[in-house]
């Protein structure tokens, strides 16, 4: 007779993948996952939404607890199947939040085929040609962007935030040599723009750098780093005898799109180095993590347009080139495609210009003793991480080949054109008016007023005149107010999906300014949805009219 774990081992079985081939079974794995997907197409309507509205309810998910025995497969799936139900569909024409785009069926393909087989990139020992995978995708991207591909490395991380930290660790041991082994013994700053992502705090946090190291330069109307004020102040920061762990420059952020000259950056820092006989190089560090797509545009014939765009999306497309056509002279360079890839998170790819930059921090053998003894490929020498899954690189490649240049050249026109159509509606109308006009990217930051408001002077206003201070706290709350009129509609599966950011701006007086925020990025996206933003907002404005008329 057999134990009882033996036979609990048995029937466990039957969840698992086979080794060995297994028509019978393969089959039935098949099944599964087309059963979660069929449930999953179920839950599809014309809504932004899958499946019905839901209430989190996070006390009764404390009350969770480990069943005693096993449950079949069949239910397990309907259990996640229903995490899903209220899930906001990115690729509905009318989700329009940040910047989560929506995979493609080979990224998907491309990040389940390693969760089958379980690769881990830590070495090539583990991952084999999912590892090659990785090395093709850092060719790929760092000949797309402009760097010697074969000068260059690359690999894939945690995120944008994790890209930003290995940029930064490098300057700082170029700055600061033997902080890896000795800490951060003197003071180490980081510099970028005052529009830069919050990563910036939190890898100076990480590192040991320290938060009140961060300096944020002013930015210009256009949301790009005033380079004249980071000459000064990083000239005002080597003469106190400080180091400068990097420089960051923003080549996209994340509410509007400003892209850093990145060309003045790199000249201000080697007069820098010249002027102060620094004995290292100011690592510069390019976050393109949103920005780096445009590359495909780098020998793209604008005037000839062969892939037809209208005028106004040349022009931004163009406009976004002549800043992204600088990010070779980044030391190094970090890249979502979980953001303008259409991947699956997380897919982000760290890329040094010279990857000789890695040894650095490459760790000793003697660390590592049960690694690394069969081989070339061992990035685990340098990442942070031990475990990297395989799907990351897969899917990007997955969308790499897929697309084509031409392919994402049309996805990413597309969406710029959109926007485009968007900013024209509201500029349109008497109680709107867009805030990023000059933006060349897929996002559109907008306010909405009441009636009686001049919204052709009312900007001007806001950013300039002190007295006007509390009529702008007026329509910030205004703003937020339609915001959370439209996300209600929304997480009821009407009308669209947009964001709000609390501050877009400050005002030359010291105040945030609050702007609702549309990120285009569904290749599904038509100029008939937009019609379904503006009237989100006429509804959210009639509901606020109706409310103040009926308050005494």
């Amino acid at each position: 007779m057999s134990a009882v774990y033996q036979d609990l081992v048995t029937s466990l079985r039957q969840g698992f993948p086979q080794p060995v081939s297994d028509r019978v079974h393969d089959s039935y794995f098949v099944f599964s996952f087309l059963r979660a997907l069929d449930q999953l197409d179920g839950m599809k309507s014309a809504s932004p939404l899958l499946g019905t509205p839901v209430t989190l309810d996070y006390a009764a998910a404390k009350q969770s607890r480990m069943n005693e025995g096993p449950i079949q497969l069949e239910q397990v799936t309907q259990l996640l199947v229903e995490h899903l139900s209220g899930m906001f569909i990115w690729g509905h024409p009318r989700a329009q939040i940040n910047v989560i785009p929506p995979p493609t069926i080979a990224s998907v393909i491309g990040g389940l085929l390693p969760s089958i087989y379980n690769p881990n990139l830590v070495s090539e020992e583990s991952s084999r040609q999912v590892a090659v995978a990785e090395v093709e995708v850092s060719s790929m991207t760092a000949e797309l962007i402009g760097y010697d591909s074969q000068q260059s490395a690359g690999f894939f991380t945690f995120g944008g935030t994790g890209t930003l930290l290995y940029g930064v660790k490098l300057g700082l041991e170029k700055a600061c040599p033997g902080s890896a082994r000795q800490g951060v013994r003197e003071r180490a700053v980081i510099f970028c723009s005052e529009r830069a992502h919050y990563a910036c705090l939190s890898v100076a946090n990480w590192l040991g750098i320290g938060q009140e190291n961060v300096i944020q330069i002013p930015c210009s109307p256009e949301n790009e780093m005033r380079t004249c004020l980071l000459e000064t102040m990083a000239r005002d920061v080597l003469k106190a005898g400080g180091k400068i762990a990097a420089i960051v420059a923003t080549m996209g952020t994340t509410d509007h799109f400003g892209l850093d000259d990145l060309k003045s950056i790199h000249e201000i820092r080697d007069r820098l180095v010249d002027e102060f006989h620094l004995d290292y190089c100011p690592h510069i560090h390019g976050d393109a993590v949103i920005g780096w797509a445009w590359s495909v545009f780098n020998d793209y014939d604008f005037d000839k347009n062969p892939l037809g765009f209208r005028h106004r999306t040349v022009r931004a497309l163009a406009g976004t080139r002549r800043r992204i056509c600088e990010l070779p002279l980044a030391d190094s360079v970090g890249i979502d495609f979980h953001k303008t890839g259409f991947t699956p998170y997380i897919s982000s790819l760290f890329l040094v210009r010279d990857a000789a930059d890695l040894e650095l921090i490459t760790r000793k053998q003697s660390d590592t003793p049960y690694l690394f003894h069969d081989g070339h490929y061992h990035p685990g020498r340098y990442t942070l991480e031990t475990s990297r899954s395989g799907s990351a690189p897969m899917s990007a490649l997955a969308n790499l080949r897929l697309f084509g240049k031409n392919g994402l050249r049309a996805l990413l026109g597309h969406v710029v054109s959109m926007a485009e159509v968007l900013r024209e509606h509201l500029e349109g109308h008497a109680s709107t008016t867009v805030v990023n006009r000059g933006n060349f990217g897929p996002v559109t930051l907008f306010r909405v007023y009441p009636d009686g408001v001049d919204t052709f002077g009312v900007a001007d206003r806001e950013q300039k005149d002190p007295a006007y201070r509390d009529q702008l706290r007026v329509h910030n709350e205004y703003n937020r107010r339609i915001y959370q009129l439209v996300q209600s509609d929304a997480l009821h599966g009407e009308g669209v999906v947009i964001s709000l950011t609390d501050c877009y701006r400050e005002t030359d007086y010291g105040e945030p300014i609050v702007a609702l925020k549309s990120y285009i990025l569904s290749p599904f996206a038509e100029e008939r949805y937009i019609d379904s933003v503006l009237q989100s907002l006429w509804k959210a404005r009639a509901k606020i009219a109706a409310e103040s008329a009926a308050t005494p």
